[in-house]
């Protein structure tokens, strides 16, 4: 199983910008992974997509997630500074947990409004 270019468009960036801050040069980043220097240059160059496999392999020979190599910042997961706060959350009891979500609903509620009111008032916030 491969991952198409289309769902993961800077995949190739992100992969020889991990590897150049582990300061590893293909060669050595290839061989951490077992694969052939050659094919790493292709993943880096757009032209190969890695497996699943061969993603997981990246993401541990780079401590990195596989999601930093496969999505952009902004693409996918909570914000950095939210993240710590779902973690912690993710450790209360069911109770607890039920009462967070339904903060976070009522929240995301009352953005989303704020949202569509701003856009059915062509731009203007009342």
């Amino acid at each position: 199983m491969s991952i198409t270019a289309a769902s993961t468009p800077d995949f190739p960036q992100r992969l020889a910008e991990f590897r150049k801050r582990r300061s590893l040069t293909q060669a050595q980043l290839a061989e951490r992974i077992g694969t052939h220097v050659v094919q790493l240059r292709r993943y880096e160059a757009g032209s190969s997509q890695p497996t699943l496999d061969v993603i997981r392999k990246l993401a541990t020979a780079l401590q990195v997630s596989a999601d930093l190599l496969l999505f952009g910042k902004d693409e996918r997961g909570p914000d950095e500074d939210l993240r710590l706060q779902f973690e912690a959350v993710s450790r209360f009891d069911e109770e607890e947990k039920r009462v967070v979500r339904s903060l976070l609903e009522g929240m995301i509620l009352k953005h989303e409004a704020r949202r569509w009111q701003t856009v059915s008032n062509g731009g203007e916030r009342k």
